[in-house]
């Protein structure tokens, strides 16, 4: 079982970015450390940190659940996205195992998936 965020576009031709839910769930750990918070203590993740106490560009992504809810809006995309390429040009500047190599490549899908959400003003899909 995986999940696929993709561009609510109607068209299946669009590009994609898949995880089974436990690669998504340790991307979005990496993501939430590099943010300086551990995803493990947020409510809706095992803790009881609200997510109020949080203050990253990355929320809608990271505060999301795995499959179903809402879609990300054009704008919550481009909040997304830029925040998505600094943290993604932190890691290429770290000497990493083949996981932070695989969350860089990740990050590098889902950035032009985020991107053609923006161009097309169209959401971007959880599925």
């Amino acid at each position: 079982m995986g999940l696929i965020l993709f561009p609510g576009d109607g068209d299946n031709s669009s590009p994609d970015v898949s995880w089974s839910c436990s690669g998504f769930d340790a991307f979005r750990q990496r993501l939430a450390e590099a943010e300086g918070f551990v995803l493990s203590e947020m409510w809706g993740f095992g803790g009881e940190s609200p997510w109020s106490e949080v203050s990253t560009a990355l929320k809608p992504l990271l505060d999301h659940p795995d499959v179903g809810g809402d879609d990300l809006s054009p704008a919550e995309c481009a909040s997304v996205l830029a925040r998505l390429g600094a943290i993604t040009d932190q890691w290429e500047q770290e000497d990493g195992d083949q996981l932070l190599k695989r969350h860089i490549e990740d990050a590098r899908q889902l950035g032009r998936v985020l991107r053609l959400c923006i161009e097309k003003d169209v959401p971007l899909a959880f599925l």
